[in-house]
């Protein structure tokens, strides 16, 4: 029986850098097949690692290739530039010794049948080993920073003193925040369990279940992790749950729910619901909802549907809560999803603030008298926070907004903001909307 062909480690991740920097492709969705393709785990660890950085440092590491090269590559050709990148962010970011990365990466444009790309990718490489790693692109505001021109002026915008803090806090590798099930165990508990593994670890504030463990390490080191003691999830996400003061016998609607972080954590802190709905557009997402219900121990119904379009899933009783993590930008988990400062696009924004807007509209008649609907974004733009929530206001004047008194955040006109890195959490924002 034949041998399989080794996968050359650069040339798998440049294929993925390529599709999402030039086919629009997520992360999430190309990079999982490529690392199936590798048997290896340290080179499966590479490859991520190459992916996730070079997207991080995109902007950047493109201002250095435009600058190394006499002319643009051709469109045809996006994959040697995607190497290129992944072969300057080695030389940049990484503990690699230079000359063997060099070397590498020029054998990975041969794996990717460019044979006449190996001399350009080695000119390119070598000239920036020689200029050494104080040279690098000339503007301190845009390229420095790795991240679009249009989004840089977007955060100037809305965040005139803390713009270019955001955007370096988008470039630092995230934490790795847990949530303590206490329904299964203590949070002090857990922590003796997680320096009983050797691991690192301290709690969070503001949550009641929060733990940072420092280094990260991989899901599969944390104890008790398949037994349902603790979720992977953000301290700002932590936040939402506790926000929507849940009480015995309650509807309780979470309306895009998948993967179900905020759906679990619902559940853990009111196991007594009457009924806890979990709604997402995409049954593949809900299959790994299902999953941590089920890993977890705690119960609600998953419904494949459209949130914007209740005449196809609501039995007409009203909910007491409504979660509106409401899709959005993502710009305060850039950090954790580099590829967003790639993908997206001026236009989206507005793009988004209108799907926010039907949303809002659509659940709003759904909410019972004296009820809650809690509006959650992962951005940081006022156009998907207090401008949807203020235009919302003007349209309904039987909605209020409840102060949410916390000393974590920003308190807004309608709502609360967190930076993406205050407090080593995530950027967001909420909102609690009451019906008078």
């Amino acid at each position: 029986m034949a041998r399989a062909t080794p996968v050359d480690s650069r040339a798998e991740a440049a294929r993925v850098v390529s599709l999402v920097a030039r086919r629009g492709r997520s992360l999430s969705q190309v990079l999982p097949a490529a690392l199936a393709r590798i048997a290896d785990p340290r080179e499966r660890a590479l490859v991520q690692e190459l992916c996730f950085g070079t997207l991080r440092w995109y902007w950047r590491l493109a201002a250095l290739a435009d600058r190394a090269l006499r002319r643009p590559l051709r469109a045809r050709d996006a994959d040697v530039h995607a190497l290129l990148l992944v072969g300057l962010y080695q030389l940049t970011e990484l503990d690699i010794p230079g000359h063997a990365a060099v070397d590498a990466t020029v054998r990975a444009a041969r794996a990717l049948g460019k044979e006449w790309a190996a001399g350009l990718i080695n000119a390119v490489l070598r000239g920036r080993l020689r200029e050494g790693p104080a040279s690098g692109p000339p503007d301190e505001g845009d390229a420095r920073l790795a991240h679009p021109p249009w989004l840089l002026e977007a955060l100037r915008r809305d965040w005139p003193g803390d713009w270019y803090a955001l955007a370096r806090a988008a470039n630092v590798r995230p934490p790795l925040h847990l949530r303590v099930n206490r329904m299964h165990i203590a949070r002090p508990a857990y922590l003796e369990r997680l320096a009983q593994a050797g691991l690192a670890a301290r709690a969070l504030p503001y949550t009641a279940s929060g733990v940072v463990v420092e280094p990260p390490v991989p899901v599969a080191q944390l104890p008790g992790f398949d037994a349902g003691l603790v979720s992977v999830q953000d301290a700002a996400a932590q936040l939402a749950a506790p926000l929507l003061c849940s009480a015995p016998g309650q509807r309780v609607l979470d309306a895009c729910a998948a993967p179900g972080g905020k759906t679990t954590h619902i559940a853990e802190l009111e196991p007594r619901l009457g009924y806890l709905l979990a709604l997402d557009r995409d049954a593949a997402r809900l299959t790994r909802l299902r999953a941590n219900l089920r890993r977890l121990g705690v119960r609600a119904e998953a419904q494949a549907a459209d949130a914007a379009r209740p005449g196809d899933w609501w039995d007409g009783r009203a909910f007491d809560r409504i979660l509106l993590d409401a899709p959005c930008s993502g710009t305060g988990v850039m950090r954790r999803h580099p590829d967003i400062k790639v993908l997206r696009r001026p236009s989206d924004i507005d793009a988004f603030a209108h799907v926010q807007d039907g949303l809002l509209e659509a659940l709003w008649p759904l909410l019972g008298s004296g009820g809650m609907l809690l509006y959650a974004t992962c951005s940081l733009l006022a156009q998907e926070n207090d401008r949807r929530i203020e235009a919302f206001l003007d349209r309904h004047p039987e909605a209020r907004v409840r102060e949410i008194r916390a000393e974590w955040g920003r308190a807004c006109a309608f709502g609360r903001r967190i930076l993406t890195g205050a407090d080593g959490m995530d950027g967001f924002y909420y909102a609690c909307v009451e019906k008078c």
